[in-house]
């Protein structure tokens, strides 16, 4: 029966998250962690990638923003942004000709010469028809509704935020626009000027001002965001334009907006955003559908594609400081879907999940795998081996004499001299109750029988780890690694009394901690050196008196190099010298009783050689193995030994 736990609501759970495999992280996370690629490295790469068939990674998120980026870039150039005011001039034009044609007073003929001369530009001519008295009801009620527009889609060009507070033309309406925005300014010099805004001047200023702001932004960078995002979409606006339509444009809101103070308001603000948001696309031509109604209109497809943009770049995650938390989960989820939300949610919850697991941590900036992590690796490293082997027992290694340590056998036998003395105390009374008859009773030391165990031996491995260039270059080193983790993993948990040291080993040698294997990496240095290796594996095992001694040797290159005091001398192909120094270790290694096993990766015949008066030398085992199937083999060779 399972258990179940319930916990009191706190708000901070989540019903639809679903649980990260955390083995299945690891096991992606091991292949470059063993390959080199450092942790972060190697964690930025999942990021990347994802998990094939349970999450998307960011390049394929960032591919399919990008076809959505393109698929709307593709559907035409941006449209004159006053041709539609000119054909609503024009048309009101046409009907007060129209009135005036019928009209036989000295005055309309001079109506219509103030129409003949009236300017090219739309800004121009509006600016002549607000003074002038339209004959035409219908025309001049067509213009008022031409005026109101502008005056919107200006405003809303600008900031759209603030578009529906200058709906409302009169006086008073104006005079609380322009405080506001002498408020908003102040808080942004502050911003700039790095002495505030506090959030209690916020939340004052939104009190004053909050019913200008149906979105009711929380804090000064959202409000911040979404005017600077408005603002940008502008400025590309008037770049995508020719400098003739870009002055007409002007020119056009400068008309709109007639109160000189509001203008200033306005630039000021401008002026500020740009400062502030200097990672916005602006002034950067943009394109945009060509059958967009108007400037407003034209302006919001503008920004919903400066929104695409700014999302992909934060998926690529390819600027300084970029983070997860830089993606617009709600962008992402409006363009793709609440699975692509998800797929953010998981990646975003992939460095939580291997922290609380304990696996990683994060030190000084820099992600760590623990030992936890190292030992998790290890069991994935030996579980993969154990689904390839047949092996009917594992334990301890045993020999054929029985005595009086290892597991109990179920029987017993006479105490000796020098057994530990565990007693068989039914037997041992039994036998003195036989030999004396009933009455009192006094042990004799041949009465003792001890409880018979089997009797083991523990080992003691020194593990010589290639890490010669040659290594990676062939393919070896991975697997190499992996093999030492499983190894590893399968000594500290199955067989407890028995040691493994891992020797690393190029140019020199050096004693490595199997916390190590995860993190270091092949060695871009010439030299293979046995010599010292073997010389470091003898003094190891010589702290280890009373255990068996072996050496794994795992290489894929004969020796080049050898000690000549603290220098290293390196010679390829491998100097008589740096050959009779190897195997002049190798024999002191054997006379000392230590077992050794060689494991050849590749099948030149310089190493085969080498390894044949090696292995007669050191009187040891040969196998020649893939890299791939050297963990098997090494973990099969250790359990039937």
């Amino acid at each position: 029966m399972s258990d179940i736990r319930y916990a009191r609501w706190d708000g901070s759970q989540d019903p639809l998250r679903a649980e990260l495999p955390t083995d299945e992280i690891v096991e992606q996370l091991s292949e470059d962690l063993l390959d080199g690629w450092g942790t972060d490295a190697s964690l930025r790469r999942m990021l990347r990638e994802g998990m094939p068939g349970r999450f998307s990674g960011l390049d394929e998120l960032a591919d399919r923003i990008r076809q959505i980026r393109e698929e709307q870039a593709a559907r035409g150039r941006l449209p004159d942004p006053l041709a539609e005011v000119r054909r609503r001039l024009e048309d009101v034009v046409s009907d007060e000709r129209l009135e005036l044609s019928a009209d036989d007073r000295p005055e309309a003929r001079f109506q219509e010469i103030v129409l003949d001369a009236l300017p090219d530009s739309p800004a121009q001519a509006i600016q002549e028809l607000r003074s002038y008295d339209f004959a035409s009801s219908s025309a001049a009620e067509a213009f008022a509704e031409l005026l109101e527009d502008l005056r919107n889609q200006v405003m809303e060009a600008s900031f759209r935020q603030l578009a529906d507070a200058m709906r409302d033309p009169s006086p008073a309406a104006v005079e609380q626009l322009k405080d506001m925005l002498a408020d908003l300014n102040r808080m942004l010099d502050q911003r700039q000027a790095g002495t505030g805004p506090s959030a209690e001047e916020f939340d004052e200023f939104m009190r004053k001002h909050g019913s200008l702001f149906p979105e009711q932004p929380a804090t000064l960078d959202e409000l911040l965001e979404a005017l600077a995002a408005r603002a940008a979409a502008f400025s590309r606006f008037m770049a995508s334009l020719s400098p003739e339509q870009q002055e007409e444009l002007r020119d056009l809101m400068t008309s709109m907006l007639d109160d000189l103070d509001l203008q200033f308001q306005l630039d000021q603000l401008g002026r500020s955003l740009r400062t502030l948001a200097p990672g916005l696309a602006w002034d950067r031509p943009a394109e945009a559908p060509g059958d967009a109604a108007g400037l407003a209109d034209a302006l919001n497809i503008i920004e919903d594609l400066s929104a695409v943009e700014n999302l992909e770049r934060a998926l690529q995650q390819d600027y300084p400081g970029a983070s997860l938390e830089d993606i617009d989960a709600d962008e992402l989820e409006r363009l793709l879907g609440m699975d692509a939300r998800q797929d953010l949610d998981r990646l975003r919850s992939i460095e939580r999940t291997l922290e609380e697991a304990g696996v990683l941590v994060r030190s000084q900036g820099r992600l760590e795998l623990t030992p936890r992590g190292v030992r998790k690796m290890g069991e994935q490293a030996l579980q993969k081996v154990f689904q390839h082997l047949r092996v009917a027992e594992t334990g301890s290694h045993e020999v054929p004499v029985a005595g009086g340590a290892g597991e109990p056998t179920g029987t017993s036998r006479p105490w000796q001299f020098g057994d530990a003395f565990r007693l068989d105390l039914r037997r041992t009374v039994q036998n003195a109750v036989m030999r004396q008859g009933p009455g009192d009773v006094a042990l004799h030391p041949d009465d003792f029988e001890i409880l018979e165990h089997e009797t083991r031996t523990a080992v003691a491995t020194v593990l010589l780890l290639d890490m010669s260039r040659s290594m990676p270059l062939r393919g070896h080193w991975v697997g190499a690694k992996r093999m030492a983790l499983a190894l590893h993993t399968l000594i500290s948990t199955t067989f407890p009394e028995d040691t493994l040291e891992i020797v690393a080993f190029s140019d020199y040698a050096r004693p490595m901690a199997p916390a190590d294997l995860a993190v270091v990496d092949w060695e871009p240095v010439y030299g293979t050196n046995m010599e010292h290796a073997f010389n470091l594996a003898g003094r190891i095992l010589s702290r280890h008196r009373d255990s068996s001694k072996q050496v794994l040797l795992v290489t894929d290159g004969e020796p080049t190099a050898h000690l000549e005091g603290d220098q290293v001398f390196f010679q390829w192909p491998p100097a008589r010298e740096t050959i009779d120094r190897t195997l002049r270790e190798a024999l002191r290694l054997a006379r000392s009783g230590v077992t050794m096993n060689i494991f050849m990766l590749e099948q030149d015949p310089g190493l085969a050689g080498f390894i044949d008066r090696l292995a007669k030398i050191a009187h040891g085992r040969v196998f020649s193995v893939r890299s791939a199937d050297l963990g098997d083999m090494i973990v099969r060779d250790y359990l039937t030994r």
